[in-house]
């Protein structure tokens, strides 16, 4: 199998800034595009990075999302919340608008949550939790997905994977990040592993029968395995319940796939900040977590493996690539650079 080709950080952040706007994108909204894009390249997840790109234009060409979408905050008479109608705009740039909106008001009121409706996918959860933990707040952030997991007991797929993240500021350790998908692993994998010809792991996907396989085609045309079982399963539609039912955009089960271009996707999310200063000193605070992973990462691990925090990972090999730049898969470049050849733009 051929290597990865290592990229610098800006010649792929300025590739996919120029799609976007080939596409049809303003500047404003396709850097955020982008930036989210390379978040999840700069962390490794590669599931929810370039991959999509062509995926996101294709929606813009026929139309399922909304290329120009008029985005609007209402419910604006409550002062600790408010609701952002997304005009089914590209889920990233709702993502930013949307935990932008909640950081204010948590500076004013202690804690801010927004619920976006009519929205579409929009990445990694954790790029905005880790919006409202770089300034000072704890940041929450969960939306529904389209069907992948079927309800505990059944072997249909109805329950989204519906992701929660969650970020925690430390005063000079890495933050805490939580960013975990109810199911054992995100579907992007297992597009990723269909891509590539890889077989995945037992432990991932289950065929139609709900009968556990490692080939990556069936598990797409079957489901995902929750996590911890009926604890995933339920933590899935406490999610549907918070995000697409409390804000009147779709039901259980009705959010469609990001690769299904019969229609808008009837996504949605919540995004909730709590600035820390309005409980506690904020230095005392991240001091505190500065503790508290001390305490953890000196207990005797378990063989000789180190102790690495929630998101600990993810930020070591974000700094790394800032400095030796971002493997590609060759498959995805090859993907790309067709979608650059259809626009007669620059190839990677």
């Amino acid at each position: 199998m051929d290597k990865p080709i290592v990229y610098d950080f800006n010649t792929l952040n300025e590739f996919c800034i120029s799609m976007f706007i080939k596409a049809g994108m303003s500047s404003e909204e396709a850097e955020i595009m982008s930036d989210t894009l390379m978040f999840a390249e700069m962390r490794n997840v590669k599931s929810h990075g370039i991959v999509r790109l062509p995926t996101y234009i294709e929606r813009m060409e026929k139309g399922v999302v909304n290329n120009k979408p008029e985005m609007k905050f209402i419910n604006n008479q409550f002062a600790a919340i408010s609701t952002l109608n997304a005009d089914n705009g590209m889920g990233q740039v709702a993502g930013y608008k949307a935990m932008k909106e909640a950081m204010s008001i948590a500076k004013v009121y202690g804690i801010g949550m927004v619920a976006v409706k009519n929205s579409n996918h929009f990445g990694v959860a954790s790029y905005y939790s880790m919006m409202a933990s770089k300034d000072n707040m704890v940041g929450l952030v969960m939306t529904n997905a389209s069907p992948a997991i079927a309800p505990f007991g059944t072997k249909t797929p109805l329950l989204g994977t519906n992701p929660l993240s969650v970020a925690v500021p430390a005063k000079h350790k890495k933050p805490i990040v939580l960013d975990m998908s109810m199911s054992t692993v995100a579907r992007g994998k297992i597009r990723m592993a269909a891509l590539q010809n890889k077989e995945i792991p037992f432990d991932w996907g289950l065929d139609e029968e709900g009968n556990p396989t490692d080939d990556p085609y069936e598990a797409l045309k079957g489901s995902l395995v929750p996590i911890g079982g009926v604890k995933g399963s339920g933590l899935s539609l406490i999610i549907d319940l918070l995000t697409g039912v409390l804000t009147g955009t779709s039901l259980t089960g009705e959010v469609k796939n990001i690769t299904d271009m019969s229609g808008p996707s009837k996504t949605s999310h919540v995004f909730i900040a709590v600035n820390i200063s309005s409980f506690i000193d904020t230095d005392v605070y991240k001091n505190n977590v500065d503790s508290i992973v001390n305490n953890i990462k000196s207990l005797p691990p378990k063989g000789n493996n180190e102790v690495f925090m929630a998101g600990e990972i993810e930020q070591n090999l974000m700094d790394e690539r800032k400095s030796l730049g971002i493997p590609v898969e060759i498959e995805v470049i090859e993907e790309l650079n067709k979608l650059a050849e259809k626009y007669e733009a620059t190839k990677l």
